[in-house]
């Protein structure tokens, strides 16, 4: 008797633990889900138009980030960015079922920014096309992606600036600098979920996308490997287990 009641309480503790882990997950993928979904959408509502923001769209969208980055940071980490994720899953501080459920929420918030924004643009009007060179667009989308998995790496997830005030700040301002240094070459994504988001639209052909795919994961997996050199103290052993959603650190 003593045996099957101690056999029924270690089960039934196992599912509370089973739940719970579910419960912190699924609020983890909506908060990323709605920081993407608005990062997006800003994109859309400031590119597009009727009512484009014109040469002040990257301001726009690198404040939306920012912001989207300190109101859901301490839950999900504030990554809003396929990308971004894979870079913190590589440096040990995202586990894998996170970043799967990550990845889902970010992509299906793309496709609903971009339904929305069409909804609100009525029909948008697309910016004149530029002269679209693969070498030199992938090659931006690169150096973009791997500047600002570098950034988060270093500002959200190294020792040496541990529980700093500022993460948001340098993430927002280097996808705002980087969009104005490389956007006219790229359309400046820097982002997989960006990047569904624009060739929803149209600005980026669905062929390029899977370009657009592929520079930004590698830019997001040699910054990891980067951050890793000059960080020799951390290693790429067991998976650092993450803090809860109380107490989760910006790993934006």
């Amino acid at each position: 008797m003593i045996e099957e009641n101690v056999s029924r309480g270690l089960s039934n503790n196992r599912q509370r633990t089973s739940c719970t882990q579910t419960g912190k997950l699924m609020k983890k993928a909506l908060v990323e889900f709605i920081g993407t979904f608005f990062l997006v959408s800003t994109v859309g509502n400031t590119v597009l138009n009727p009512g484009g923001a014109g040469n002040l769209a990257p301001i726009a969208i690198g404040v939306i980030l920012m912001t989207m980055i300190f109101a859901g940071g301490h839950i999900s980490g504030g990554h809003y960015n396929p990308a971004v994720t894979l870079a913190v899953l590589i440096r040990g501080k995202c586990p894998l079922s996170d970043a799967i459920s990550y990845w889902i929420a970010q992509f299906l918030a793309a496709l609903a920014a971009a339904a929305i924004v069409i909804y609100l643009k009525g029909s948008p009007q697309l910016p004149p096309p530029g002269e679209f060179r693969i070498g030199p667009a992938l090659l931006a989308e690169f150096l973009g992606t791997f500047a600002l998995c570098f950034v988060v790496l270093n500002v959200a997830t190294a020792k040496g600036t541990e529980g700093n005030s500022f993460y948001g700040l340098a993430i927002g301002f280097t996808v705002l600098a980087q969009a104005y240094a490389v956007g006219a070459i790229s359309g400046g994504a820097f982002n997989c979920a960006v990047a569904l988001g624009i060739t929803t639209w149209g600005l980026v052909s669905w062929g390029n996308f899977v370009l657009y795919l592929i520079a930004e994961l590698v830019g997001a997996v040699v910054s990891a490997a980067v951050f890793l050199y000059v960080n020799p103290e951390i290693s790429m052993g067991p998976l650092e287990t993450p803090p809860g959603p109380e107490k989760a650190a910006p790993l934006a």
